[in-house]
């Protein structure tokens, strides 16, 4: 493993809206490419390439991405990150090899929390990392749709937390002996 082989974005790509243009015309010639070749492909054609979301967090840009084939969210770093690169991912080792959706898992820390996301490499970008959403594509006719259900998955998601942490027991004891030891002698 080797943790300086990672390969980031080339320089052009130091603005959001190049990254965001670079990623889309990327993930269309793939689309074209997947299209081309195996028709088992699990492909939806009628899904845009489409990204949305673009933001920074800490030294990373993030951003979701909607192809033919999945909702993701792509990560890419600004500084090549301390994770060691597994064999056989470093850019000069990934060339001619075909595009794999779901490369290598690889563990990062992000925001504080423990994340899982899969290594990807695409010339044109750099290294990368990829966090499926979603990647059953069939029950969707438009792009909005995918994006409305994953707004509303991360509804459900946040009022779930919200409720978790009203309702932790562990948590309501922390916090009952916290106001109880300010009258301790």
């Amino acid at each position: 493993m080797n943790d300086s082989a990672w390969r980031t974005w080339p320089p052009e790509l130091a603005a959001d809206e190049a990254l965001a243009t670079a990623v889309l015309a990327a993930h269309r010639r793939l689309a074209e490419e997947l299209g081309r070749g195996d028709p088992l492909q699990c492909l939806n054609i009628r899904l845009p390439i489409e990204q949305r979301a673009l933001r920074r967090i800490e030294d990373w840009r993030v951003l979701l991405l909607l192809t033919p084939w999945m909702l993701a969210r792509l990560l890419f770093p600004d500084r090549p990150p301390t994770i060691p690169l597994p064999a056989g991912w470093t850019a000069e080792e990934r060339v001619g090899k075909a595009y794999q959706v779901l490369g290598p898992a690889l563990h990062l820390r992000l925001l504080g929390q423990d994340q899982l996301a899969h290594l990807n490499y695409h010339p044109a970008l750099g290294h990368y990392l990829l966090q499926p959403l979603c990647l059953d594509m069939e029950p969707y006719t438009e792009g909005e749709e995918v994006f409305s259900a994953w707004s509303e998955v991360v509804r459900i998601r946040d009022a779930n937390m919200e409720q978790a942490r009203r309702d932790c027991p562990l948590q309501k004891e922390i916090s009952r002996r916290e106001l109880f030891s300010r009258f301790r002698i």
